[in-house]
């Protein structure tokens, strides 16, 4: 990796200290400026370039009341093992806002654990972004398992492979699923579940402490169509099946029952169970989603849930 000029690092290093300033010692901008020797509108500057280039993460710490009570009903109404409701902006049209910060605390603290500890990964925009709010950490005694194929529909890695990058941040073993997510034929997928190489990655995940997936939607927003993964033409022979949402490319109906045959006899991502036996935590939030997240906790896909407050209100309404 190329290192930065060191103008830029000189910058950064003073938003590192203004931003600690700021956010540890609790210092305002005007006390930071005096004590950097610089002006007020500096000051602010440097603090803002801490949190935008991500040096310093802010972590919401503080149990709201009705946060705490939507989660207990939760959990009560679908037998979640557990469930974390963070606050809502309602004009913010983001899809992971609050999720990812709360998502990566949780994974933390199985990585902190001084026991070796299996953590499987799906995939996914949801937990990329979950993964650049890990903490950095050395954690030799861990291993980074993922649960599905890292390898696009053209044969390139997909940006999304998110156990090696949380076992790049975290310094533990990781083990990527080098295969597609979808096989082109049931021939095809029947020859690589074959290769020891994908049999040792799917040993090694049915012996996670946790996993933590995604929940996707099956219609015209589908992250399966967007990547190329599936056509328009399957992802409407899905819908026509029932599908109503994917986890790790395995596509389920509304009371989270696999849809039979179609595009799953070509996955091959570790197969879901239902019940699942192990923490499966569930990330997810956005509207268009509730019909996916609906139908992952009728079947009881996951037993664990990370969303936010006016998604738990929805799924608790009806």
């Amino acid at each position: 990796m190329a290192r930065k000029p060191e103008p830029e690092k000189e910058r950064l290093d003073d938003a590192a200290r203004a931003g600690w300033l700021y956010y540890i010692a609790g210092n305002t901008q005007d006390e930071i400026a005096r004590k950097l020797g610089i002006s007020r509108q500096t000051a602010q500057r440097l603090v803002s370039l801490a949190v935008t280039e991500r040096l310093i993460k802010v972590r919401f710490d503080h149990p709201l009341g009705r946060c705490l009570e939507l989660s207990d009903k939760m959990k009560d109404r679908y037998g979640l093992e557990s469930c974390e409701v963070v606050p809502a902006d309602p004009t913010s049209n983001s899809e992971t806002l609050g999720i990812v910060e709360a998502a990566a605390a949780e994974m933390e603290r199985y990585l902190v654990s001084q026991h070796p500890v299996i953590l499987a990964l799906g995939t996914g925009r949801t937990l990329r972004a979950v993964a650049e709010q890990v903490s950095p950490m050395e954690c030799p005694q861990h291993k980074i398992v993922s649960l599905v194929g890292n390898i696009g529909p053209d044969g390139s890695a997909t940006v999304f492979d998110v156990a090696s990058r949380v076992g790049d941040r975290v310094g533990a073993p990781h083990y990527p699923m080098p295969f597609p997510v979808i096989a082109a034929t049931v021939h095809e997928k029947n020859l690589l579940i074959m290769q020891k190489s994908l049999k040792n990655v799917m040993d090694l995940a049915a012996q996670a402490d946790a996993a933590f997936v995604g929940i996707g939607t099956v219609d015209e927003t589908a992250a399966l169509l967007r990547d190329g993964f599936v056509r328009a033409d399957e992802l409407r022979a899905m819908v026509k099946a029932g599908a109503v949402g994917e986890i790790t490319g395995w596509s389920f109906d509304a009371e989270g029952q696999l849809v039979e045959g179609l595009v799953n006899d070509r996955v091959l991502s570790t197969p879901l169970e239902s019940p699942a036996r192990r923490r499966v935590v569930g990330v997810a939030m956005s509207p268009g989603r509730f019909k996916a997240i609906k139908g992952a906790l009728a079947g009881k896909l996951v037993n664990g849930l990370i969303t936010n407050e006016i998604m738990a209100e929805q799924l608790l309404r009806k």
